[in-house]
C-alpha cells in the first residue's frame, strides 16, 4: 500500500511539474521559443551534417549528466532528502513540458517525434538509476542504501551516457535526414 501511495506521489510530481511547464511555454515564453535557433531547419540540417566527435561527446555528456546525480546524492545526506526528490521530480516534469510544448511550437509533431528519438536508448538507463535513487531519498529510513545498489545506479547511468554517445547520435541523425 505505502508503495503505491509514494509512486502515486512521484506520478503527481511529475504531471504537475509537465503542466507548469507547457503552461510558461504557452503563456510567458512562446515568443522567445519562436525566435530561438535550437529547432530550426539550419539547425538540424548542420546537426546532420556534423561528424561527432565522440570522446569530447562523451566527456561532455558525462559531466552534465552526473552532476545532477552527484547534486541530489549529496542533498540526500541531509534532512531535506524527501524534499529534494520531490523537487527533482517537479523540474524534470516542468522541463519536459517545457521542451515538449517548444518542440510541439517549433515543429508540430514532428518535433514530439524528434524529442522522443533525443530519448531513446539511453532514457531508460537513466529513468531506471534515478528513479532508484529518487525512491531510496523519498522513502527513508525504510529503505537503505548499501554497495549494491550504488553499483547498479552507476552502471546505469554509465550504460546511458554510454548508448547517448554512441547510438544516440546515429539514430537523430538518421531521423534528420528523413525530414
Amino acid at each position: 500500500m505505502r508503495i503505491q501511495e509514494n509512486g502515486k506521489h512521484f506520478v503527481l510530481y511529475y504531471m504537475l511539474g509537465f503542466c507548469a511547464g507547457i503552461l510558461y511555454a504557452n503563456l510567458f515564453a512562446k515568443d522567445y521559443i519562436i525566435s530561438m535557433g535550437i529547432l530550426s531547419e539550419y539547425f538540424l540540417n548542420q546537426y546532420s551534417a556534423d561528424e561527432i566527435e565522440t570522446a569530447e561527446y562523451l566527456w561532455y555528456v558525462a559531466r552534465i549528466r552526473l552532476a545532477p546525480a552527484l547534486l541530489l546524492g549529496a542533498l540526500g545526506c541531509t534532512k531535506l532528502r524527501k524534499g529534494v526528490a520531490a523537487v527533482f521530480i517537479l523540474w524534470t516534469g516542468f522541463s519536459s513540458g517545457l521542451l515538449f510544448t517548444s518542440a510541439v511550437i517549433k515543429m508540430g509533431v514532428k518535433g514530439i517525434i524528434l524529442c522522443l528519438i533525443a530519448l531513446v536508448p539511453q532514457f531508460f538507463f537513466y529513468i531506471a538509476g534515478y528513479l532508484a535513487l529518487l525512491w531510496y531519498l523519498y522513502t527513508y529510513p525504510q529503505i537503505r542504501w548499501n554497495l549494491t545498489k550504488t553499483v547498479i545506479f552507476l552502471l546505469l547511468l554509465a550504460v546511458g551516457i554510454l548508448l547517448e554517445c554512441y547510438v544516440n547520435p546515429v539514430l537523430m541523425q538518421m531521423f534528420i535526414r528523413t525530414l
